[in-house]
């Protein structure tokens, strides 16, 4: 039998996904950049999360890439990071994924590299 394709969705629902993979693993600081209406962006949306350790940082990693590839059978296009377990990238192309470590995540300030994107902080859970 014929795996079914899954729908093509938006890269606002993808970013929501993978918001909801980090809360799946307890990502702190969970941040979205909306970078639709920024010039010279390179994507239309930044997910940025902070690991508390190496082990929560892949198992961000992990639960991010597993909820995209269940939810819309996409994989990365490109990831980076997974050895050094400082900073993790994930590039679904209109979605960039970024997992930090605390301190990386500090001295990288994408937020205030990227401060005309609209930015929600997502509440962390308990």
């Amino acid at each position: 039998m014929k795996k079914e394709a899954k729908k093509k969705i938006s890269s606002k629902e993808l970013a929501n996904i993978a918001i909801e993979g980090l809360k799946n693993k307890k990502g702190k600081e969970i941040t979205l950049l909306d970078l639709q209406k920024v010039q010279g962006a390179v994507t239309n949306f930044f997910v940025i999360a902070t690991a508390t350790s190496e082990t929560q940082l892949s198992a961000l990693h992990d639960s991010v890439e597993d909820l995209i590839r269940e939810e819309c059978g996409q994989k990365p296009w490109q990831s980076e990071g997974r050895t050094n377990r400082e900073w993790i990238l994930l590039d679904y192309g209109d979605v960039v994924v970024h997992l930090f470590k605390k301190d990386i995540r500090s001295f990288y300030n994408l937020e205030g590299l990227w401060g005309d994107a609209k930015i929600t902080h997502i509440k962390d859970e308990e």
